[in-house]
């Protein structure tokens, strides 16, 4: 037998320390594989040609298959193909060219679309690493950043403050548009991202930066509040007036937002409010009434020198804004019934709180007596207003007394006037009726002489009667008391008619009428009788002022404002002037008495007076040398 002794110490250790590696690297790589498939992400390892040898179970749960022999055996690929290149085709790329190659891409995960950012790393010969972060979320709050920004953005260019953002190298990247128009920077110039100092110098150049001494040095101290550790605020006053509050906000990047407000017309609005305060004291003192003004809480505002010296309240007093309460305790010390004053307290609360208008009047010891209101303000001030009214008091009182007198007066003069006009009718209708049997041969025949002399009365006793029923219509206008009885007519005819009567008159004095209008001007609802005397003296009128050989002109027709009767003459007329004095005599005819409107005319203030009885009008237009034109309107 032969036997061979080897020292196996060296290979029996070395033997041993293989085992221990191996051991330890099957530990390794099972933590590692337990690593992998615990992962959150989908990760997966192809092999040297590009096939997948290894997926962890989040990738078996987003491709929704049922394990990973499944997704091995099917080659089934998480990333869908972008731009016509496949999954495999990338990761063969990341492979040759030996350098890793991230992408963006999205992928369906649990039927739903999501953003993935997907990685393929070589890892030699032995092939290609990948892994896949679901940044949909990102995406979402990115897209959510984007929004907001931009909305915010939107809300700043409504704005009237100009508003900018400077980054931490000093770069502008946003500036609103009102922050533009502040310093005359135009939008290409804005969209470049200047720096700030190059945004401060071509403010400078527009105009639009306050003149400094130094302008270098002024401009470093604006870089230093980049570094400041608050917000910085200036004033700066530009050419042409322009007042900017500048406020530079640094943000913890190390950027800056740069505040600029416009407060030109503020501080233009503040120099005429402090004017119109002062003019509003100095108009308080000047006036005559006494004024306070009292706040909601009932506390003294302001009040002008009438009202101290009236209440002879102290200046210390006043100075400390008292209450209402002890405003009307002072008060209440110089009226004739001390218990009024409360009144006034009432009236204040009423214009402050219940924002109601209440008065009154109070009498003082002295006999003055003062009418006061209190007025609610629009800040929600009461004012206390007080004004001597002594004078015209007892004025009003005179007033009364004497309108009272004036009234029986007036009273008597109406029943004065209705009585005589009856009296003088019973004697008239007397000599009118005798006059007629004379003239009718009643006493015998008359001879040519006396006819004449039985017409002349029976005219004058006709022209008289009708003068009578002026005066006695004029009294009853005066006194409210004309009567006016309706009845429906035809217009045309109803104007015809009266025309008519007046024909002896027309013809004696040698003028020619015409009348235009037909039965198209339909039918009115007045009193005939009264409206035809209106009429009447109104033709009478025209006759009277147009000279021998002249023309009157009588119109009827109807427009949007009622029924039109117009008479128009080519006599004298009337200069402007002369038309005024006329028109205010005739007003001063209608209202004075009877025997006033007797020396001024009765005829146009009567016709007046009647048309205006049935709700229309009389106007009146001339001119001197080309007539007059009288215009009856009627509803």
């Amino acid at each position: 037998a032969l036997v061979w002794v080897f020292d196996f110490s060296d290979s029996q250790n070395e033997l041993a320390d293989l085992r221990e590696t191996a051991a330890n690297a099957q530990r390794d790589f099972s933590a590692l594989v337990g690593l992998i498939e615990s992962a959150p992400l989908p990760m997966w390892f192809r092999q040297p040609d590009g096939q997948l040898q290894l997926v962890n179970s989040a990738y078996v749960d987003a491709v929704g298959a049922p394990n990973a022999e499944a997704v091995i055996d099917g080659q089934i690929e998480l990333v869908e193909d972008v731009e016509g290149f496949p999954a495999r085709q990338v990761a063969m790329q990341a492979k040759t060219e030996g350098s890793t190659i991230e992408r963006l891409t999205t992928a369906t995960i649990g039927g739903q679309r999501r953003s993935l950012r997907v990685t393929d790393m070589p890892l030699g010969k032995e092939g290609v690493a990948g892994y896949a972060f679901d940044i949909e979320d990102l995406e979402e709050q990115s897209r959510a950043f984007r929004a907001f920004r931009d909305a915010q953005r939107s809300m700043l260019d409504q704005l009237s403050v100009g508003v900018a953002q400077f980054d931490a190298a000093q770069q502008l990247i946003f500036a609103n548009d009102p922050f533009g128009r502040i310093f005359a920077l135009d939008r290409d110039f804005l969209r470049q991202g200047p720096g700030f100092t190059r945004m401060i110098d071509q403010a400078r150049d527009n105009g639009r930066m306050p003149e400094a001494r130094d302008f270098p040095a002024w401009r470093k101290s604006l870089t230093d509040w980049f570094a400041a550790g608050s917000a910085q605020e200036d004033q700066w006053t530009l050419a042409g007036g322009t007042h900017l509050r500048v406020v530079a906000q640094p943000m913890p990047d190390g950027g800056l937002v740069m505040i600029a407000e416009d407060r030109t017309e503020q501080l233009a609005l503040s120099a005429v409010r402090d004017t119109l305060l002062r003019t509003r004291t100095a108009t308080f003192d000047s006036l005559f009434e006494a004024l306070a003004a009292f706040s909601p809480d009932g506390k003294l505002q302001i009040w002008n020198r009438r009202f101290a010296e009236l209440w002879q309240l102290d200046e210390e007093l006043l100075l400390k804004h008292p209450k209402a309460q002890e405003v009307v305790r002072q008060i209440a010390t110089h009226l004739t019934r001390p218990e009024e004053a409360k009144r006034l307290g009432e009236v204040v609360r009423a214009a402050a709180l219940d924002r109601k208008q209440t008065g009154g009047k109070l009498r003082l010891k002295d006999g003055r007596i003062f009418e006061f209101a209190g007025v609610p303000l629009p800040d929600g001030n009461a004012l206390l207003t007080l004004l001597d009214v002594t004078d015209s008091q007892n004025a009003e009182i005179a007033l009364r007394d004497r309108n009272k007198a004036l009234e029986e007066a007036d009273g008597v003069k109406t029943r004065f006037l209705a009585n005589m006009s009856y009296e003088f009718r019973t004697p008239l209708t007397t000599i009118n009726g005798f006059a007629e049997l004379l003239q009718a041969g009643v006493a015998g025949e008359l001879s040519e002489q006396g006819q004449e002399y039985v017409s002349a009365i029976i005219t004058s006793a006709d022209r008289l009667s009708e003068q009578i029923e002026t005066v006695l219509d004029l009294s009853q206008s005066e006194a409210g008391l004309l009567p006016v009885e309706r009845e429906r007519f035809e217009l045309f005819g109803f104007v015809t008619e009266v025309t008519r009567s007046r024909e002896a008159a027309i013809q004696d004095v040698g003028l020619s009428v015409e009348l235009r209008g037909n039965r198209s001007s339909g039918s009115i609802e007045a009193d005939r009788a009264r409206l035809s005397r209106a009429v009447g003296h109104v033709l009478d009128n025209a006759i009277a002022a147009t000279p021998k050989g002249g023309k009157i002109l009588v119109v009827v027709d109807r427009s949007k404002a009622g029924a039109n009767i117009i008479v128009s003459d080519n006599g004298r007329g009337m200069t402007k002037d002369e038309l005024a004095k006329a028109l205010k005599g005739m007003e001063r005819a209608s209202r004075a008495s009877p025997g006033a409107a007797q020396r001024q005319g009765l005829g146009l203030p009567l016709a007046k007076q009647l048309i205006e009885a049935h709700n229309g009008s009389l106007d009146i237009v001339s001119e001197k040398g080309a007539g007059t034109t009288v215009t009856i309107t009627l509803p």
